[in-house]
C-alpha cells in the first residue's frame, strides 16, 4: 500500500495542476448589480475576480423553469435536466397530492436532521465527482451551503460530505450517504451552535443608506433592520446577507482543519452563497437589502480568496457563477392598475375535470396539480380504454382557451416535436420521468394562486431578462473579459479542461480555450 501511496504522490507531483478547486455559486447573482456597486466594493472580492480573472458577463441558463436545483445541477453536471435529472425542487405525487424534495431519498438518514435526502436523484456524474475519481479517490471534495438541494447537488454523488444549516434547528446538517462528518463542522454545532447567537443578531445596512446608488427615495427614508426571533426565524436567516458569513467561516475551518490543497492531489470544497431579493422584506421595493447583499458579500469573498491564498497561494482554481435567474417577483399594486387577473389552480383542475367527464364519462381525469404542471389519471384513461396521448391533446386545448393561460404544452409535445425555441427549451428542461402531462404558461402580470393542495400560495408572474456572471481563477490563465453569450453547460468542461480530467460523462458543450 505504501509503494502505492508513493507512485500516486510522484505522479501528481509532475502533473503541476491546482491542488484545490473552489466553486462558489451565488443564487441569483447579476452582473448589472455588480457593475453598480463596484465602486463601492473592496480590492479582494468581486475587483479581484474582474480584475485577475476570466469574466464572462452573459452566462447563459437555457432553462423553461429556472431554479437554483435546476441551475446548480447544469452548472455541476455540464447537461440539462432531461439528461441530469434535476428539473424541479421538488416532485409531486399524484396518491398523495404533495411534493417532496426532489433530492428525498428513504434510504438514507440525516446527521442533526430528520430529512432523508441523498444524490440519487442526480442521473449522471457532476464535476465533484470527476474531481474524487481522478487520483483514485485519494482527493477530498465537500460542499457547503444554506440549502440542502444545493449542498448535495454540488457534492454529487462521490464527496467525502456535503453540509447544510437545518431548518428548525439551525445545526449544520447531512445525511448518512456521505461518509464524513468532519470534526470541525461537528464542534461548531456544538461550541458556536447558531442558535445560541441568532436571537442577538441583526441586520443593519453596511453603510450610510444615502450611499446606495439607484435607491427610490420613500427607502432612503427608512433604513432597514432585521432581528430573527420567533419559530421561523432559521428560515429567515438563511435568505439574509447574514448566512453568508456563516457560510464563509465554515467554508474557511473546513480549508484550514482539513488542510485541503495541501496534499499531493487535488481537493475541492463547493460553497454556495445568496445575493438573492430578502423574501421577508418590510417593502415590496428590495433593492437596498438586495444592493447591502452584494456589500456584504464583497467582504465575504475576500476574506474567503484570502484564506485561499494562505492556505495553497495562488495554486488553485477558483470559479463563481450565479444560478441564472431572479426572483424579485413582488406583486404590483392595484393603484397602478396594470393588467392582470388570478389563475386558480383549484379553479383550472375543475373546469378541465369536468370538461374531460362531458367527454369520456364521470372519473377524476385529474390527479394532481402542482408548480404549473397537470397531471391526468393515466390507470383510469387506461380503465376506460382512452388513449392518453388523446387526453393530454384534448386537455391542452381545453387549458390553453383559459384566461391567463398563454400556452399549455403536453409533454408528448415537449418530447417528440419541439417545433418552436420554447418547446426546444422546455425539452431540454423536462425529465420525463417526474414530469406532468401538461405544462401551462400563465400570462405575465397575472397571480397564480395555488389552491389545489393543502398549503395554498400566492405568486405573480414577471419575466426578468438580465445578465449573469461567472468569473473563472486559475494558475497561468490571463485576466479576459468574454461578452458574448456562454451557455452554462460549459462551466464544467471547462474546469476539467483546466485540471486535466475527464468531463462530467454528459457534458457535451466544448470547454472555452483559455490561456
Amino acid at each position: 500500500m505504501a509503494c502505492t501511496v508513493v507512485a500516486i504522490t510522484a505522479l501528481s507531483q509532475t502533473t503541476g495542476r491546482p491542488t484545490l478547486v473552489v466553486g462558489i455559486t451565488i443564487d441569483q447573482l447579476r452582473s448589472d448589480y455588480i457593475e453598480l456597486l463596484r465602486s463601492h466594493f473592496g480590492q479582494g472580492g468581486f475587483n479581484r475576480l474582474l480584475r485577475d480573472g476570466v469574466c464572462i458577463s452573459n452566462t447563459t441558463f437555457d432553462l423553461a423553469t429556472p431554479g437554483r436545483a435546476a441551475a446548480t445541477a447544469l452548472i455541476y453536471t455540464g447537461a440539462y435536466p432531461n439528461v441530469n435529472g434535476i428539473s424541479r425542487p421538488a416532485v409531486y405525487d399524484v396518491e398523495s397530492k404533495t411534493s417532496s424534495p426532489i433530492i428525498t431519498d428513504r434510504n438514507f438518514i440525516g446527521n442533526n436532521t430528520d430529512e432523508t435526502y441523498s444524490p440519487v436523484a442526480i442521473k449522471v456524474s457532476t464535476l465533484s465527482d470527476e474531481v474524487r475519481i481522478d487520483n483514485n479517490g485519494i482527493g477530498q471534495v465537500y460542499a457547503i451551503a444554506p440549502n440542502a438541494d444545493q449542498a448535495i447537488i454540488m457534492a454529487g454523488h462521490a464527496a467525502n460530505g456535503a453540509f447544510w444549516i437545518n431548518d428548525e434547528s439551525g445545526k449544520w446538517a447531512s445525511s448518512t450517504f456521505y461518509k464524513d462528518f468532519p470534526s470541525v463542522v461537528a464542534a461548531r454545532n456544538f461550541g458556536n451552535a447558531l442558535t445560541t447567537r441568532i436571537d442577538t443578531m441583526k441586520w443593519t445596512p453596511a453603510m450610510s443608506v444615502n450611499d446606495y446608488p439607484d435607491v427610490p427615495l420613500h427607502r432612503s427614508l427608512t433604513p432597514f433592520k432585521y432581528t430573527f426571533t420567533g419559530p421561523d426565524r432559521v428560515r429567515r436567516f438563511k435568505e439574509s446577507a447574514s448566512v453568508n458569513s456563516e457560510i464563509t467561516d465554515v467554508a474557511i475551518s473546513c480549508i484550514n482543519d482539513l488542510r485541503l490543497g495541501n496534499r499531493a492531489t487535488v481537493d475541492m470544497i463547493n460553497i454556495a452563497y445568496t445575493a438573492a431579493p430578502y423574501p421577508y422584506s418590510e417593502d415590496a421595493d428590495r433593492r437596498i437589502e438586495t444592493e447591502d447583499k452584494y456589500i456584504r458579500l464583497d467582504r465575504e469573498l475576500s476574506q474567503l480568496f484570502a484564506a485561499i491564498d494562505k492556505a495553497v497561494g495562488r495554486n488553485a482554481i477558483i470559479f463563481v457563477t450565479s444560478t441564472g435567474y431572479f426572483d424579485n417577483t413582488f406583486a404590483t399594486e392595484p393603484r397602478f392598475r396594470l393588467p392582470g387577473g388570478e389563475f386558480s389552480s383549484k379553479k383550472a383542475v375543475s373546469l378541465l375535470n369536468m370538461y374531460l367527464m362531458a367527454i369520456y364519462g364521470n372519473g377524476n381525469w385529474v390527479a394532481g396539480y402542482s408548480d404549473e404542471q397537470i397531471f391526468l389519471n393515466d390507470k383510469l384513461a387506461k380503465d376506460r380504454n382512452v388513449d392518453i396521448v388523446e387526453l393530454r391533446t384534448r386537455s391542452g386545448e381545453f387549458l390553453r382557451r383559459m384566461s391567463g393561460v398563454s400556452e399549455a404544452y403536453t409533454i408528448d409535445e415537449i418530447i417528440n416535436n419541439p417545433v418552436t425555441e420554447q418547446l426546444r427549451q422546455y425539452q431540454k428542461s423536462v425529465y420525463a420521468p417526474t414530469a406532468g402531462d401538461i405544462f401551462l404558461n400563465i400570462i405575465p402580470g397575472w397571480t397564480i394562486v395555488d389552491d389545489y393542495n393543502k398549503t395554498v400560495t400566492k405568486r405573480q408572474v414577471n419575466v426578468n431578462t438580465f445578465s449573469t456572471p461567472t468569473f473563472i481563477m486559475a494558475p497561468a490563465v490571463a485576466q479576459q473579459t468574454i461578452t458574448y453569450p456562454v451557455d452554462a453547460a460549459v462551466i464544467a468542461p471547462t474546469v476539467a479542461r483546466l485540471l486535466r480530467i475527464r468531463s462530467p460523462n454528459a457534458a457535451k458543450a466544448l470547454p472555452i480555450a483559455l490561456h
